[in-house]
């Protein structure tokens, strides 16, 4: 049909991995089985992602709740997590894969602190795919900080407070400079988003897969990208607007 366009691929797919630990106690394992089964599916899912031409990919990996798990759950985590940054980052950069770190890294243990920024030194200059980990990180902790650090330039005269608007909120976000998630997908068959992207989720379309994210492989996020582009995004405005 002459000028139809075919709908886009998401630009920006920020992902809840859920049921690590599920998939774990139905097979008879620790529950750390379950997180380092759910580190591969992660591999899977940022291979796939750069082939199905996702600019943005935002893992939720570490939530600022998920501190309040057993001590040893939470050593198993981060012990992963130094595991994935030292043996992960060089296969990153080799595919053109830019990776960041959004939250609160000040409470991660200093050693994982510092190769975070060795990975994002490394890779900043890649642009196939950003891969963005979320590590512990709270929607409602960005949203204060944010609005502290409005607050702090405001009373030091670096801001009028009535220039404060959306945009300028924004720029002090965690994800200042990305676009929003176009979609958001969450594994395990939970259905809500627990305090993930809770600004910048506004508008996007949600997919829920009963899938544990160990699960979770390149053509589950094939399927969830099919069914985003078969939504009719309005963003509040009625159909006959557009």
């Amino acid at each position: 049909m002459p000028g139809f366009a075919p709908p886009l691929p998401p630009a920006h797919v920020a992902i809840i991995m859920d049921g690590n630990g599920r998939w774990a106690t139905r097979r008879g394992l620790p529950r750390a089985a379950g997180h380092k089964q759910g580190a591969e599916a992660a591999r899977r899912v940022v291979e796939a992602a750069c082939d199905l031409g996702i600019r943005h990919l935002t893992l939720f990996s570490f939530s600022s709740e998920n501190w309040k798990r057993p001590q040893t759950e939470v050593l198993d985590l981060m012990g992963l997590l130094r595991r994935y940054l030292k043996s992960e980052i060089a296969e990153l950069h080799k595919n053109g894969v830019r990776l960041s770190v959004i939250g609160d890294r000040g409470r991660l243990p200093p050693d994982i602190q510092s190769l975070v920024v060795e990975a994002e030194a490394q890779t900043r200059a890649n642009v196939r795919l950003h891969l963005m980990m979320a590590l512990s990180y709270g929607g409602r902790q960005e949203i204060v900080e944010a609005a502290r650090r409005l607050a702090a330039e405001a009373a030091a005269g670096r801001l009028d407070p009535a220039a404060i608007d959306e945009r300028a909120f924004e720029r002090r976000l965690f994800t200042a400079g990305i676009p929003d998630p176009d979609l958001v997908i969450r594994t395990s068959g939970e259905q809500r988003l627990s305090n993930f992207l809770l600004w910048q989720s506004a508008y996007s379309e949600l997919v829920f897969t009963d899938k544990l994210w160990p699960d979770f492989g390149k053509e589950d996020l094939a399927a969830a990208v099919a069914e985003f582009m078969q939504r009719d995004r309005r963003y509040g405005a009625t159909a006959s607007s557009g």
